[in-house]
């Protein structure tokens, strides 16, 4: 088997921009329509790219966190499209804090943006895709979620957290035909890494705790999601796949 999805429907959230862009491009171009669901970023230029490689593009403006928003996105999709077939939740904020600085304000918004939005859009495709017997929701975790890194406390716990729901998600929708899995990336190459990691002062000791000694690229982490969402990956659930050049084994 191979990681197409010829013919699959993908909603991919934070579309817009760094991972989820490159993953709707990459899902586009291994034969699926897309809807982008995003609140930043150029969501026009975007659908011109996946309608140049033949697919079909739904744009949606809206917030994960917002539960009117993402019904709207998923009905979008069930009437353009005709349904969901592929999940990935890629939407996210990085407010670096130490502990004794993080305030309540950017603690909630963490947790709503990363985890919360995700579980959101996770709930919301859920009763199409076990009406259809077939689902693949992966949602975008990170190192951060495995390891501890200073400054990021609120990063983490969000992150934590979608390894945690991934699971569970997996155990109640499994028996359904939906698998749920999440991938754990190291730094990536994206305009969000490099406004955090740029300076070398701060990125240099980063790099040295990666054994392949350089961050991700945005398609790399793509290819993974790719896999996950794929029939080659139809065995695999409740797994947090980790792409880090072996931070994470330390």
């Amino acid at each position: 088997m191979q990681s197409t999805l010829n013919g699959r429907r993908v909603l991919v959230t934070g579309a817009g921009m760094g991972i989820g862009r490159e993953v709707a491009v990459s899902a586009a171009r291994a034969g699926a329509d897309v809807i982008a669901f995003s609140l930043a970023g150029d969501l026009a230029t975007l659908g011109d790219e996946i309608r140049a490689l033949g697919r079909r593009y739904v744009a949606h403006s809206g917030d994960v966190t917002n539960a009117a928003d993402v019904a709207a996105a998923i009905a979008a999709g069930e009437r353009e499209l005709g349904g969901i077939d592929i999940l990935v939740n890629s939407a996210g904020i990085a407010i670096i804090e130490p502990a004794l600085e993080t305030t309540a304000a950017s603690w909630r918004k963490t947790l709503d943006v990363n985890l919360t939005g995700s579980f959101l859009c996770a709930q919301a495709v859920a009763p199409g895709m076990i009406a259809r017997k077939f689902g693949r929701i992966i949602n975008i975790s990170s190192q951060a979620g495995i390891i501890a890194l200073p400054g990021h406390v609120a990063y983490m716990a969000s992150k934590a957290a979608i390894n945690g729901i991934t699971q569970v998600l997996a155990l109640e929708w499994g028996p359904f035909g939906v698998t749920t899995n999440a991938v754990a990336p190291t730094v990536v190459n994206t305009e969000l890494g490099k406004a955090v990691w740029s300076d070398p002062a701060k990125g240099d000791p980063m790099r040295a705790m990666i054994p392949v000694g350089r961050f991700a690229e945005p398609s790399e982490v793509a290819a993974a999601v790719l896999y996950l969402a794929s029939d080659a990956a139809a065995m695999v659930n409740g797994h947090v796949l980790r792409i880090d050049g072996g931070a994470t084994v330390h």
